[in-house]
């Protein structure tokens, strides 16, 4: 099976399950306790049934959006996803290079393994950067004014991860960053000699931008649950997003509201977007799914900030079921992680191609020439 046996996401993931060491693939597979809400986030699609229209003139298809500031061709763009260079070499950038290749956004992680400055540099296109508020605040300011020099576009406050979620995948396989060839992983490495040759040959691993400033950042050992619980900092409350988009002047958005009353206070203290998440299944298990959310959260603040959806999308279906509850664009984390660990950057290509090509077909049988035309006329709610 290579690259272009992948169809969807599905696939994608059963290649790279077979190329990346155990540990890595269920790094980027795995949610928190027993994965109900991981399992929900998906699901949660198939309560809704979609209602097409027939004999409309489709000889012209508008899938464009403006989210955050930024013109997209279509309206799906990449999550920000911690540490790519790990599930392959060609990391962050070429999931950055894609994104702009495909005409949409791409969004890096504080705790990626290449820098805000590479990043920048590296295309055009439209970046968000997902801000985590480290315990070091002063850390986290300079995140932002790092930002405004590499001419990101937005900025992202994620606010579900104050705490690692119970995530027994990692704890079992002993997921450490860097890798650790120990007895209990070392078959696992030696069984994919791919990876573990390009990992030695590769640049040495790092998470770029918090390097130098924190010690878990260099080729120290730590967990990833060890990272964010004695890094990240608890007392974080709604002031502080609100100086963080003062500090910003820009595009902002909060990750991973869930509830309504949290969307409101989103947009009182000056967000410009609101991203309903439950960070991938990865934190509190047995919590709502994202698409659950968003019709309450769109009619509540739907005319004040922009409602984009995270969490759970895989098929161009489930993107315009979202936009039809009135999310203005869709994030992917999982659709695009498989595919670069299945092959690097031309797997993401086909990966992005892909979906956006679903998108298309299903827009053509919903009897739909915009994506600014889809609302609540065209689902069924069981």
């Amino acid at each position: 099976m290579g690259i272009q046996d992948c169809h969807n996401p599905a696939d994608f993931r059963e290649l790279a399950k077979k190329r990346l060491p155990a540990p890595l693939f269920h790094y980027i597979d795995g949610g928190a306790d027993d994965e109900i809400t991981l399992r929900r986030n998906t699901s949660a699609f198939d309560r809704v049934r979609l209602i097409p229209d027939a004999l409309a003139d489709l000889s012209n298809l508008d899938l464009s959006v403006n989210v955050l500031g930024a013109d997209l061709d279509w309206p799906v763009f990449c999550s920000p996803t911690a540490m790519s260079r790990l599930f392959h070499h060609h990391g962050e950038n070429a999931v950055c290079r894609m994104a702009h290749k495909h005409g949409t956004a791409y969004s890096l992680s504080t705790i990626a393994t290449t820098s805000i400055e590479e990043i920048g540099a590296l295309t055009p296109g439209p970046k968000c950067f997902q801000l985590y508020i480290h315990k070091d605040r002063e850390m986290s300011w300079d995140f932002i004014e790092r930002c405004k020099a590499a001419n990101f576009t937005s900025i992202c406050l994620t606010v579900d991860t104050l705490v690692a979620g119970n995530r027994e995948r990692d704890l079992r396989t002993g997921m450490v960053t860097p890798p650790r060839f120990n007895l209990n992983s070392l078959l696992s490495f030696c069984l994919h000699p791919h990876w573990s040759l390009n990992y030695l040959v590769s640049r040495k691993f790092e998470l770029a931008n918090v390097a130098g400033r924190v010690e878990a950042g260099t080729s120290k050992l730590i967990s990833v649950i060890d990272y964010i619980n004695s890094q990240f900092d608890r007392s974080i409350t709604w002031k502080d997003a609100g100086e963080a988009i003062e500090r910003w002047g820009g595009p902002f958005a909060i990750k991973g509201v869930m509830s309504v009353d949290d969307a409101r206070r989103a947009a009182d203290v000056g967000a410009s977007a609101i991203m309903i998440s439950n960070h991938g299944g990865r934190q509190l298990d047995g919590s709502t799914a994202p698409f659950d959310q968003l019709g309450a959260i769109v009619d509540a603040v739907g005319d004040r900030v922009e409602v984009i959806l995270d969490g759970g999308v895989r098929r161009g279906t489930h993107v315009l079921k979202a936009l039809a509850m009135g999310a203005k664009a869709c994030m992917i984390g999982r659709g695009y992680l498989y595919a670069l660990a299945a092959g690097g950057e031309p797997a993401v290509d086909r990966a992005l191609g892909k979906l956006r090509e679903e998108i298309e077909r299903d827009m053509i049988l919903m009897g739909c020439d915009s994506v600014k035309r889809l609302n609540r006329s065209r689902l069924h709610f069981d």
